[in-house]
Protein backbone atom coordinates (compact mmCIF):
# COMPACT_ATOMS: atom_id res chain seq x y z
CA UNK A 1 0.00 0.00 0.00
CA UNK A 2 1.44 3.79 -1.11
CA UNK A 3 1.66 6.29 0.95
CA UNK A 4 -1.45 7.66 -0.75
CA UNK A 5 -3.64 4.71 -0.25
CA UNK A 6 -3.18 5.02 3.41
CA UNK A 7 -3.75 8.39 3.75
CA UNK A 8 -6.71 7.90 1.34
CA UNK A 9 -8.00 5.35 3.73
CA UNK A 10 -7.59 7.17 6.78
CA UNK A 11 -9.14 9.85 5.38
CA UNK A 12 -12.17 7.62 4.42
CA UNK A 13 -12.19 5.67 8.27
CA UNK A 14 -12.15 8.94 10.10
CA UNK A 15 -15.24 10.49 7.96
CA UNK A 16 -17.09 6.74 8.58
CA UNK A 17 -16.78 6.97 11.92
CA UNK A 18 -17.93 10.44 12.26
CA UNK A 19 -20.78 9.89 9.60
CA UNK A 20 -21.97 6.56 11.74
CA UNK A 21 -22.02 8.75 15.19
CA UNK A 22 -24.26 11.68 13.38
CA UNK A 23 -27.00 9.01 11.48
CA UNK A 24 -27.05 6.61 14.82
CA UNK A 25 -27.53 9.91 17.43
CA UNK A 26 -30.32 11.17 14.89
CA UNK A 27 -31.95 7.87 14.22
CA UNK A 28 -31.61 6.69 18.49
CA UNK A 29 -33.49 10.30 19.12
CA UNK A 30 -35.99 9.66 16.96
CA UNK A 31 -36.64 6.21 18.47
CA UNK A 32 -35.71 6.94 22.00
CA UNK A 33 -38.60 8.83 22.26
CA UNK A 34 -41.09 6.37 22.31
CA UNK A 35 -39.55 3.61 23.60
CA UNK A 36 -38.52 6.26 26.88
CA UNK A 37 -42.21 7.08 27.12
CA UNK A 38 -43.50 3.48 26.87
CA UNK A 39 -40.69 2.10 29.31
CA UNK A 40 -41.35 4.74 32.25
CA UNK A 41 -44.74 4.57 32.04
CA UNK A 42 -44.91 1.31 32.79
CA UNK A 43 -42.98 1.72 35.68
CA UNK A 44 -39.78 0.89 35.28
CA UNK A 45 -36.47 2.78 35.93
CA UNK A 46 -34.19 4.45 33.62
CA UNK A 47 -31.52 1.46 33.81
CA UNK A 48 -33.91 -0.25 32.20
CA UNK A 49 -34.48 1.95 29.68
CA UNK A 50 -30.76 1.98 28.74
CA UNK A 51 -30.41 -1.56 28.70
CA UNK A 52 -33.21 -1.42 25.88
CA UNK A 53 -31.61 1.66 24.23
CA UNK A 54 -28.26 -0.60 23.84
CA UNK A 55 -29.77 -4.18 22.74
CA UNK A 56 -31.10 -1.93 20.14
CA UNK A 57 -27.90 -0.50 19.32
CA UNK A 58 -26.79 -3.40 16.83
CA UNK A 59 -29.93 -3.28 14.56
CA UNK A 60 -29.89 0.81 14.27
CA UNK A 61 -26.10 0.36 13.43
CA UNK A 62 -26.82 -2.25 10.61
CA UNK A 63 -29.53 0.02 9.53
CA UNK A 64 -27.01 3.05 8.87
CA UNK A 65 -23.57 1.41 8.49
CA UNK A 66 -24.00 1.76 4.42
CA UNK A 67 -25.30 5.45 4.43
CA UNK A 68 -22.46 6.21 6.14
CA UNK A 69 -19.86 3.99 4.29
CA UNK A 70 -21.53 6.06 0.98
CA UNK A 71 -21.27 9.20 2.56
CA UNK A 72 -17.82 8.40 3.80
CA UNK A 73 -16.65 7.64 0.55
CA UNK A 74 -18.60 10.41 -1.84
CA UNK A 75 -16.94 13.12 0.93
CA UNK A 76 -13.35 12.26 0.99
CA UNK A 77 -13.67 11.57 -3.02
CA UNK A 78 -15.51 15.10 -3.26
CA UNK A 79 -12.59 17.17 -1.14
CA UNK A 80 -9.63 15.13 -2.80
CA UNK A 81 -10.72 16.33 -6.06
CA UNK A 82 -11.68 19.96 -4.69
CA UNK A 83 -8.14 20.29 -3.34
CA UNK A 84 -6.45 18.71 -6.42
CA UNK A 85 -5.13 15.93 -4.74
CA UNK A 86 -7.05 13.62 -7.09
CA UNK A 87 -5.58 15.82 -9.68
CA UNK A 88 -2.07 15.61 -8.89
CA UNK A 89 -2.33 11.55 -8.47
CA UNK A 90 -3.94 10.92 -12.12
CA UNK A 91 -1.73 13.56 -13.56
CA UNK A 92 1.45 11.63 -12.66
CA UNK A 93 -0.09 8.56 -14.09
CA UNK A 94 -2.26 6.82 -11.28
CA UNK A 95 -4.76 5.57 -12.65
CA UNK A 96 -8.55 5.57 -11.24
CA UNK A 97 -8.56 1.61 -10.89
CA UNK A 98 -4.88 2.55 -9.27
CA UNK A 99 -6.08 5.26 -6.82
CA UNK A 100 -9.01 2.90 -5.68
CA UNK A 101 -7.54 0.41 -3.45
CA UNK A 102 -7.51 2.56 -0.61
CA UNK A 103 -11.70 2.43 -1.30
CA UNK A 104 -11.48 -0.89 -1.82
CA UNK A 105 -9.98 -1.85 1.82
CA UNK A 106 -11.94 0.67 3.35
CA UNK A 107 -15.08 -1.73 2.11
CA UNK A 108 -13.80 -4.51 3.22
CA UNK A 109 -13.10 -3.52 6.91
CA UNK A 110 -16.49 -1.75 6.83
CA UNK A 111 -18.18 -5.36 5.57
CA UNK A 112 -15.73 -6.87 8.11
CA UNK A 113 -17.46 -4.85 11.02
CA UNK A 114 -20.91 -5.45 9.54
CA UNK A 115 -20.48 -8.82 9.50
CA UNK A 116 -19.71 -9.15 13.00
CA UNK A 117 -22.76 -6.97 13.39
CA UNK A 118 -25.17 -8.74 11.18
CA UNK A 119 -24.11 -12.46 12.08
CA UNK A 120 -23.38 -12.19 15.18
CA UNK A 121 -24.39 -9.38 17.44
CA UNK A 122 -28.12 -8.09 15.72
CA UNK A 123 -29.53 -12.23 16.55
CA UNK A 124 -27.90 -11.68 20.27
CA UNK A 125 -29.47 -8.44 20.79
CA UNK A 126 -32.96 -9.04 19.49
CA UNK A 127 -33.53 -12.59 21.45
CA UNK A 128 -32.25 -10.52 24.46
CA UNK A 129 -34.04 -7.32 23.84
CA UNK A 130 -37.18 -9.99 23.52
CA UNK A 131 -36.59 -11.92 26.48
CA UNK A 132 -36.11 -8.55 28.79
CA UNK A 133 -39.31 -7.39 27.35
CA UNK A 134 -41.16 -10.45 28.21
CA UNK A 135 -39.38 -10.46 31.65
CA UNK A 136 -40.42 -6.42 32.29
CA UNK A 137 -44.49 -7.29 30.92
CA UNK A 138 -44.97 -9.24 33.56
CA UNK A 139 -43.38 -7.25 36.47
CA UNK A 140 -46.21 -6.22 38.20
CA UNK A 141 -44.33 -5.05 40.84
CA UNK A 142 -42.89 -2.27 39.00
CA UNK A 143 -46.47 -1.54 37.20
CA UNK A 144 -47.85 -0.85 40.61
CA UNK A 145 -45.82 1.80 41.77
CA UNK A 146 -46.92 4.32 40.11
CA UNK A 147 -48.99 7.10 42.79
CA UNK A 148 -51.87 8.82 41.79
CA UNK A 149 -53.13 6.50 39.02
CA UNK A 150 -55.35 4.22 38.19
CA UNK A 151 -53.26 0.83 37.00
CA UNK A 152 -54.86 -2.27 35.16
CA UNK A 153 -51.81 -4.66 35.51
CA UNK A 154 -54.53 -7.75 34.52
CA UNK A 155 -58.02 -7.93 32.94
CA UNK A 156 -60.39 -7.34 35.01
CA UNK A 157 -58.13 -5.91 38.33
CA UNK A 158 -57.71 -2.36 38.87
CA UNK A 159 -54.94 -0.67 41.29
CA UNK A 160 -54.99 2.56 42.64
CA UNK A 161 -52.31 3.85 45.33
CA UNK A 162 -52.28 7.57 46.54
CA UNK A 163 -48.67 8.32 47.45
CA UNK A 164 -45.84 5.95 47.91
CA UNK A 165 -43.51 6.63 50.79
CA UNK A 166 -39.41 6.69 50.69
CA UNK A 167 -39.33 3.08 52.59
CA UNK A 168 -41.71 1.38 49.97
CA UNK A 169 -44.87 2.28 51.97
CA UNK A 170 -48.13 2.53 49.84
CA UNK A 171 -50.93 4.88 51.14
CA UNK A 172 -54.30 4.86 50.37
CA UNK A 173 -54.71 1.57 48.46
CA UNK A 174 -57.73 0.91 46.21
CA UNK A 175 -57.80 -2.68 44.87
CA UNK A 176 -60.73 -3.67 42.64
CA UNK A 177 -60.74 -7.74 41.36
CA UNK A 178 -63.44 -8.54 39.10
CA UNK A 179 -61.84 -11.21 37.39
CA UNK A 180 -64.70 -13.40 38.94
CA UNK A 181 -67.81 -11.72 37.33
CA UNK A 182 -70.08 -13.46 39.65
CA UNK A 183 -68.44 -12.88 42.86
CA UNK A 184 -65.70 -9.52 42.39
CA UNK A 185 -64.24 -7.90 45.17
CA UNK A 186 -63.43 -4.56 46.64
CA UNK A 187 -60.21 -3.78 49.13
CA UNK A 188 -59.55 -0.84 50.21
CA UNK A 189 -56.93 0.32 53.03
CA UNK A 190 -54.37 3.25 54.43
CA UNK A 191 -51.35 1.35 53.75
CA UNK A 192 -49.79 -1.28 52.21
CA UNK A 193 -46.61 -3.44 51.40
CA UNK A 194 -45.30 -5.14 48.29
CA UNK A 195 -43.59 -8.76 49.97
CA UNK A 196 -41.67 -10.78 47.57
CA UNK A 197 -41.15 -14.51 48.84
CA UNK A 198 -40.79 -17.93 47.41
CA UNK A 199 -44.58 -18.38 47.02
CA UNK A 200 -44.75 -15.13 44.52
CA UNK A 201 -45.63 -11.54 45.09
CA UNK A 202 -48.12 -10.52 47.66
CA UNK A 203 -49.74 -7.04 48.48
CA UNK A 204 -50.21 -6.86 52.09
CA UNK A 205 -52.75 -4.06 53.46
CA UNK A 206 -52.93 -3.02 56.68
CA UNK A 207 -56.12 -0.98 58.84
CA UNK A 208 -58.75 -1.32 55.95
CA UNK A 209 -61.99 -2.75 54.34
CA UNK A 210 -63.00 -6.04 52.11
CA UNK A 211 -66.33 -5.79 49.97
CA UNK A 212 -67.40 -8.46 48.30
CA UNK A 213 -70.70 -9.12 45.83
CA UNK A 214 -72.41 -12.08 45.58
CA UNK A 215 -74.57 -11.59 42.58
CA UNK A 216 -76.61 -14.80 42.99
CA UNK A 217 -77.74 -14.41 45.86
CA UNK A 218 -77.42 -10.70 45.62
CA UNK A 219 -75.64 -9.44 48.83
CA UNK A 220 -73.16 -6.96 49.82
CA UNK A 221 -70.67 -8.39 52.44
CA UNK A 222 -68.36 -6.02 54.19
CA UNK A 223 -65.19 -7.20 56.10
CA UNK A 224 -62.93 -4.89 58.15
CA UNK A 225 -59.25 -6.08 58.93
CA UNK A 226 -56.08 -5.31 60.51
CA UNK A 227 -54.09 -7.22 57.62
CA UNK A 228 -54.71 -9.05 54.52
CA UNK A 229 -52.82 -10.27 51.92
CA UNK A 230 -53.31 -10.35 47.88
CA UNK A 231 -51.67 -12.62 45.51
CA UNK A 232 -50.40 -10.92 42.93
CA UNK A 233 -48.48 -13.65 41.63
CA UNK A 234 -50.72 -14.92 38.87
CA UNK A 235 -50.80 -11.49 37.57
CA UNK A 236 -46.69 -11.94 36.41
CA UNK A 237 -47.50 -14.80 34.25
CA UNK A 238 -48.43 -12.72 31.21
CA UNK A 239 -44.88 -12.13 30.64
CA UNK A 240 -44.04 -15.88 29.17
CA UNK A 241 -41.67 -15.95 26.51
CA UNK A 242 -43.98 -17.33 23.18
CA UNK A 243 -42.66 -17.55 19.39
CA UNK A 244 -39.07 -15.94 18.93
CA UNK A 245 -38.95 -13.46 16.19
CA UNK A 246 -36.96 -14.56 13.39
CA UNK A 247 -34.42 -11.83 14.00
CA UNK A 248 -33.34 -13.38 16.84
CA UNK A 249 -32.81 -16.74 15.39
CA UNK A 250 -28.89 -16.86 15.95
CA UNK A 251 -27.15 -17.55 12.50
CA UNK A 252 -25.37 -20.95 13.57
CA UNK A 253 -28.72 -22.46 14.40
CA UNK A 254 -29.60 -21.32 10.20
CA UNK A 255 -26.77 -22.31 8.82
CA UNK A 256 -26.58 -25.61 11.06
CA UNK A 257 -30.55 -27.39 10.30
CA UNK A 258 -33.36 -25.32 8.19
CA UNK A 259 -35.54 -27.70 8.70
CA UNK A 260 -35.46 -28.11 12.55
CA UNK A 261 -35.65 -23.99 13.08
CA UNK A 262 -38.62 -24.30 10.57
CA UNK A 263 -40.33 -27.39 12.45
CA UNK A 264 -39.65 -25.75 15.93
CA UNK A 265 -40.64 -21.82 15.58
CA UNK A 266 -42.70 -22.39 12.36
CA UNK A 267 -41.57 -19.93 10.37
CA UNK A 268 -41.70 -20.86 6.58
CA UNK A 269 -38.47 -22.01 4.46
CA UNK A 270 -38.67 -19.38 2.14
CA UNK A 271 -38.53 -16.86 5.09
CA UNK A 272 -35.87 -18.57 6.91
CA UNK A 273 -33.41 -18.47 3.61
CA UNK A 274 -34.22 -15.32 2.94
CA UNK A 275 -33.01 -14.00 6.10
CA UNK A 276 -29.96 -16.00 6.08
CA UNK A 277 -28.66 -14.74 3.22
CA UNK A 278 -30.11 -11.41 3.64
CA UNK A 279 -27.30 -11.02 7.07
CA UNK A 280 -24.42 -11.75 4.93
CA UNK A 281 -25.67 -9.36 1.72
CA UNK A 282 -25.21 -6.35 4.08
CA UNK A 283 -21.80 -7.26 3.90
CA UNK A 284 -21.43 -7.38 0.50
CA UNK A 285 -23.87 -4.05 -0.16
CA UNK A 286 -20.78 -2.35 1.95
CA UNK A 287 -18.19 -2.84 -0.65
CA UNK A 288 -20.61 -2.04 -3.67
CA UNK A 289 -21.89 1.16 -1.68
CA UNK A 290 -18.45 2.27 -1.27
CA UNK A 291 -17.10 1.45 -5.25
CA UNK A 292 -20.50 3.13 -6.29
CA UNK A 293 -19.60 6.57 -4.10
CA UNK A 294 -15.86 6.49 -5.32
CA UNK A 295 -15.96 5.45 -8.94
CA UNK A 296 -19.41 8.06 -10.10
CA UNK A 297 -17.19 11.05 -8.72
CA UNK A 298 -13.94 9.94 -10.99
CA UNK A 299 -16.73 10.55 -14.45
CA UNK A 300 -16.38 14.14 -13.21
CA UNK A 301 -13.25 16.90 -13.97
CA UNK A 302 -11.60 18.68 -11.95
CA UNK A 303 -13.68 21.45 -10.45
CA UNK A 304 -13.67 24.01 -7.51
CA UNK A 305 -17.07 23.91 -7.04
CA UNK A 306 -17.14 20.31 -6.49
CA UNK A 307 -18.61 17.22 -8.44
CA UNK A 308 -22.50 17.64 -7.26
CA UNK A 309 -23.61 16.28 -10.84
CA UNK A 310 -21.64 13.08 -9.96
CA UNK A 311 -22.67 13.30 -6.56
CA UNK A 312 -26.39 13.93 -7.53
CA UNK A 313 -25.46 10.39 -9.91
CA UNK A 314 -24.37 8.15 -7.14
CA UNK A 315 -27.04 8.82 -4.79
CA UNK A 316 -29.56 8.23 -7.44
CA UNK A 317 -28.20 4.76 -7.96
CA UNK A 318 -28.21 4.37 -3.74
CA UNK A 319 -31.42 4.89 -4.06
CA UNK A 320 -31.90 2.39 -6.82
CA UNK A 321 -29.94 -0.33 -5.09
CA UNK A 322 -32.18 0.21 -2.09
CA UNK A 323 -35.44 -0.39 -4.17
CA UNK A 324 -33.83 -3.18 -6.08
CA UNK A 325 -32.43 -5.14 -2.71
CA UNK A 326 -36.65 -4.48 -1.41
CA UNK A 327 -38.01 -6.35 -4.66
CA UNK A 328 -35.70 -9.48 -4.50
CA UNK A 329 -36.79 -10.12 -1.00
CA UNK A 330 -40.26 -11.32 -1.83
CA UNK A 331 -38.75 -13.77 -4.55
CA UNK A 332 -36.30 -15.58 -2.25
CA UNK A 333 -39.38 -15.86 0.42
CA UNK A 334 -41.69 -17.55 -2.32
CA UNK A 335 -38.73 -19.77 -3.65
CA UNK A 336 -35.85 -20.73 -1.40
CA UNK A 337 -33.79 -21.74 -4.56
CA UNK A 338 -33.48 -18.58 -6.19
CA UNK A 339 -31.36 -17.11 -2.85
CA UNK A 340 -28.57 -15.71 -4.91
CA UNK A 341 -30.43 -13.09 -6.32
CA UNK A 342 -30.25 -11.52 -2.74
CA UNK A 343 -26.57 -10.46 -4.13
CA UNK A 344 -28.00 -9.27 -6.93
CA UNK A 345 -27.96 -5.55 -5.57
CA UNK A 346 -24.62 -5.65 -4.23
CA UNK A 347 -23.31 -6.78 -7.52
CA UNK A 348 -24.94 -4.70 -9.57
CA UNK A 349 -23.18 -1.77 -7.90
CA UNK A 350 -19.79 -3.26 -7.97
CA UNK A 351 -20.80 -3.77 -11.97
CA UNK A 352 -21.59 -0.10 -12.25
CA UNK A 353 -18.19 1.07 -10.57
CA UNK A 354 -16.31 -0.99 -12.80
CA UNK A 355 -17.89 0.11 -15.70
CA UNK A 356 -17.60 3.80 -14.29
CA UNK A 357 -13.83 3.50 -13.76
CA UNK A 358 -12.73 1.77 -17.10
CA UNK A 359 -14.88 5.31 -18.66
CA UNK A 360 -12.84 7.62 -16.17
CA UNK A 361 -9.83 5.65 -16.94
CA UNK A 362 -10.08 6.47 -20.67
CA UNK A 363 -11.07 9.59 -21.14
CA UNK A 364 -11.26 9.57 -25.25
CA UNK A 365 -14.73 7.42 -24.66
CA UNK A 366 -16.02 10.53 -23.23
CA UNK A 367 -14.52 12.87 -25.63
CA UNK A 368 -15.44 11.00 -28.48
CA UNK A 369 -19.84 11.34 -27.69
CA UNK A 370 -18.83 15.41 -27.55
CA UNK A 371 -19.74 17.64 -30.49
CA UNK A 372 -16.39 19.31 -31.90
CA UNK A 373 -14.78 22.53 -31.21
CA UNK A 374 -15.78 25.01 -33.74
CA UNK A 375 -13.28 25.34 -36.14
CA UNK A 376 -11.52 28.81 -37.11
CA UNK A 377 -12.87 31.03 -40.20
CA UNK A 378 -10.03 30.31 -42.78
CA UNK A 379 -8.79 34.18 -42.95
Amino acid sequence: MSRFDGYFLRQLLVLFGFFTLVLVGVFWITRSVSLFERVISGGQSAMVFLEFTALTLPTLIRTVMPMAVFAAAVYATNRLSRESEMTVMLATGSSPWRLSRGVILFGLIAGLMMAVISVVLRPASVEQLERRQAEVAGDVTAQLLNEGEFMHPAPGVTVYIGRIDLDGTLNEVFVSDRRDRNNPATYSSTSAYLLSDDTGVHLVMVDGVALRLDREGNTLSSTQFQDASYDVSELTRKGDIGRRSIEAVPTSELLRDLDAVAASDGYPRGELVEELHQRFSWIAICVAVAMVGYATLMLGSFSRFGLWPQIFAAFTILVLLEGVRGFVSPIVIKDARLWPVLYGPALLGIVISCVFLVIAGRPLIRKRHRPEAAKPAPA
